[in-house]
């Protein structure tokens, strides 16, 4: 476990105080402009330790950018917006049959996985369909 200095506290509460999914750059940006002195290279090492001791989840955007967010507990897999970011966590049990089950037919065994779906949400969706602009 990592000590917990104060530019690592400053990084935990403001992933607490976030909804959603939030890359480095971005989380940075905010606590520079709350006046925080932070440097961008320890928001980065804090958020990738956050997540390795399961504090924070991360997951990447489709476009391939790490994304970090304040974690539950458990074992979960997310439902994310592609437009605003709105996060759901879904239940792992469905996926988790399925993960073992393609792993066991293939031949795999200790089979491990990730899975994150990306989608419209409602109100995006709504926003989006044709005669709405």
């Amino acid at each position: 476990m990592k000590r917990n200095t104060w530019q690592r506290e400053a990084v935990r509460e403001a992933l607490d105080a976030r909804e959603g999914f939030v890359s480095a750059q971005g989380l940075h940006a905010g606590l520079r402009d709350a006046g925080s002195p932070i440097g961008l290279a320890t928001v980065y090492r804090a958020l990738a330790d956050l997540a390795v001791e399961g504090e924070a989840d991360s997951l990447q955007s489709p476009e391939g950018e790490s994304l970090y967010r304040a974690c539950s507990t458990g074992h979960h897999h997310h439902l994310i917006c592609r437009n605003c970011g709105l996060t759901i966590e879904i239940e792992a049990d469905a996926v988790e049959r399925w993960a073992q089950q393609v792993a066991s037919r293939n031949g795999f065994t200790q089979a491990q996985h990730v899975v994150d779906v990306f989608g419209l949400c409602d109100a995006c969706s709504l926003r989006e369909a044709p005669g709405t602009t």
